[in-house]
């Protein structure tokens, strides 16, 4: 099998499309903010998305046990270079030999998935941020091998920020996961403010106390964020926008359910699209920065995926020229305007729909 990325046969071609159709329908925001990458992580980037969304599917959408053995086994396929025959996992495996991916980390992935189908809940923020490590962190530690940022600071970073993005998701969620019997916001955080998880998970509720809890959880994030964001200096310029941009956009989700009074409970928290579009816009200052001193030692839960990162060997590619013209970056950031706004428009008729037919059996 073929170990270079650059390879451009018509069939390595056809399976990068494959990975860039199934996130475009089916991860819609990393689609978008990937066009703010340079080709040479934007394409390895879709095939790793497209095999962690299909692991996330495969054990959400079916049995929990089986999806999780096939997940194993297809990652042991990919490592072992004879990868299922299947567009994804052709991709993937290119991906994780071309980049020297070390197997940890995706495993590290799917120790989260296992997590989640045991229904684990979380005693205290350091076991919260263990299982961040897992299904975040693990992606951070990856998306900085691939845009080539292999030093512990800069795997520090990655880590940090994408654990940040999960205790965004876990404060933005908390309704939704109520409804679907799971509970991420640490036990005792719950207890000392007067809730009884059980109690509360049986009768979800946003009342002051259980505000207060989402708010300490944001305050955590907002921490983690600062930590992540300044890791941003220390990638390649052409890569800086788009991860600058990512962090802003998922701060912002937490800013929003903090306007909402921290009720995530009876409400989803969203970030209209030209908010995100000025997000985005602002995050072009990123390419100048100068990279400086970071935000210090890895967390202890996101050590060893530093370590994994950073014991793999690797041969860097022959150089390329760098960074992305500022025009190019306009372009893209005009279209992602569009998209925000289509997908916007998309999920209003959604939501209207039931009002509609409500509308119309009422005229008959």
């Amino acid at each position: 099998m073929p170990t270079r990325w650059s390879d451009d046969s018509a069939a390595a071609r056809a399976d990068l499309a494959a990975c860039r159709a199934l996130l475009r329908h089916g991860s819609r925001s990393f689609h978008a903010a990937s066009l703010l990458l340079p080709a040479r992580v934007r394409l390895p980037a879709s095939a790793l998305y497209a095999f962690c969304r299909t692991a996330d599917d495969a054990v959400d959408l079916g049995d929990a046990a089986t999806g999780l053995a096939r997940t194993r086994d297809r990652l042991a396929r990919a490592y072992a270079g004879a990868p299922l025959p299947h567009p994804v996992d052709r991709a993937f495996a290119r991906t994780v030999a071309r980049h020297a991916i070390p197997r940890a980390l995706p495993e590290a992935l799917i120790e989260g998935l296992a997590w989640d189908t045991e229904g684990r809940r979380y005693e205290d923020l350091p076991a919260l941020r263990d299982y961040a490590a897992r299904v975040a962190g693990s992606v951070g530690a990856m998306m900085s091998l691939l845009m080539g940022a292999r030093d512990a600071d800069a795997l520090a970073r990655a880590c940090d920020l994408g654990a940040a993005m999960q205790l965004t998701n876990i404060a933005r969620d908390v309704g939704e996961d109520a409804a679907a019997g799971r509970l991420y916001l640490p036990l005792s955080w719950l207890r000392e403010a007067g809730i009884d998880p059980e109690q509360w998970l049986a009768r979800p509720k946003a009342d002051a106390a259980l505000r207060g809890v989402v708010a300490r959880l944001l305050a955590e994030a907002e921490g983690l964020y600062a930590r992540g964001l300044e890791g941003v200096p220390l990638l390649p310029p052409g890569c800086r926008p788009a991860i600058a941009a990512a962090g802003a956009i998922y701060a912002e989700i937490g800013r929003a359910v903090s306007r909402a009074g921290h009720d995530s409970v009876t409400r989803r928290a969203v970030v209209p699209g030209r908010r995100k579009l000025r997000l985005a816009a602002r995050s072009l200052s990123a390419v100048a920065a100068r990279p400086r001193a970071g935000g210090g030692a890895p967390l202890p839960e996101m050590r060893f995926l530093v370590e994994a990162g950073q014991a793999a060997a690797f041969a860097p590619p022959p150089a390329r020229p760098g960074g992305v013209a500022w025009w190019d970056l306009r372009a893209r950031l005009l279209w992602l305007l569009g998209l925000f706004e289509r997908l916007e428009e998309r999920d209003r008729q959604r939501r209207d729909a039931p009002r509609r037919a409500w509308a119309r059996d009422l005229a008959r």
